[in-house]
């Protein structure tokens, strides 16, 4: 009888041995889960709750940070100058040109980033940095207009530089910014220059 209640004891004792060992293993099963997840920036983030239909960032067709959003500040800013509202066209000018700035600036960015990579994607973004930085230039070439209209040259003259330096002397846009010196008398010298000029040279040394 003792035998046989010491056997019943130790049977006992292995099955709520095993049952600890069986809830410890699933424990530390769980715990190596969680662990598992994964983190980071990849991880699903939460829905805001306050906001759940605000979806960031805005889309390309309706964000100013866009070409849309540059050319409607363009036909703003044209408008303001028709009504002779200049402050105001000087503004839309302004934010025109900081938009375009900033779109070259990113499109630039991107094609560095995939070139060697990617070279068909890099050369769609060094063409997009081209023509954001070419519609840049035009408005402030527009932004330059307005300053001479109002008599500021000293504000006129800077913009107006800049074009020239980004557009090349030898541009439309950079030979209307160049007339524009010299109609302002920042510069004294014509360009291109007169085909008298040039002309005259040949006509001396076949003689």
């Amino acid at each position: 009888m003792k035998f046989s209640g010491m056997r019943r004891f130790l049977y006992i004792t292995s099955l709520a041995s095993l049952s600890i060992l069986v809830a410890s293993s699933a424990f530390k099963s769980e715990t190596l889960s969680a662990q598992e997840l994964p983190t980071g920036p990849n991880q699903a983030k939460p829905i805001d709750p306050t906001a759940p239909n605000v979806v960031s960032p805005t889309s390309q067709e309706t964000g100013i940070l866009s070409l849309q959003g540059g050319t409607k500040l363009m036909q703003e800013a044209n408008n303001a100058v028709s009504s002779q509202n200049y402050p105001l066209a000087l503004k839309k000018f302004q934010e025109a040109r900081q938009v375009f700035n900033q779109l070259s600036n990113f499109y630039q960015e991107l094609a560095g980033s995939f070139s060697g990579i990617d070279n068909r994607i890099a050369d769609g973004h060094r063409r997009k940095a081209l023509e954001t930085a070419e519609m840049r230039d035009n408005s402030t070439y527009q932004l330059a207009l307005v300053h001479r209209a109002q008599n500021q040259s000293e504000l006129a003259v800077p913009l107006l530089v800049q074009i020239i330096r980004s557009q090349q002397p030898t541009r439309d846009l950079g030979k209307k910014a160049y007339q524009q010196l010299f109609e302002l008398g920042f510069v004294d010298s014509p360009f291109p220059r007169p085909r008298a000029d040039s002309a005259a040279p040949s006509s001396t040394s076949a003689k």
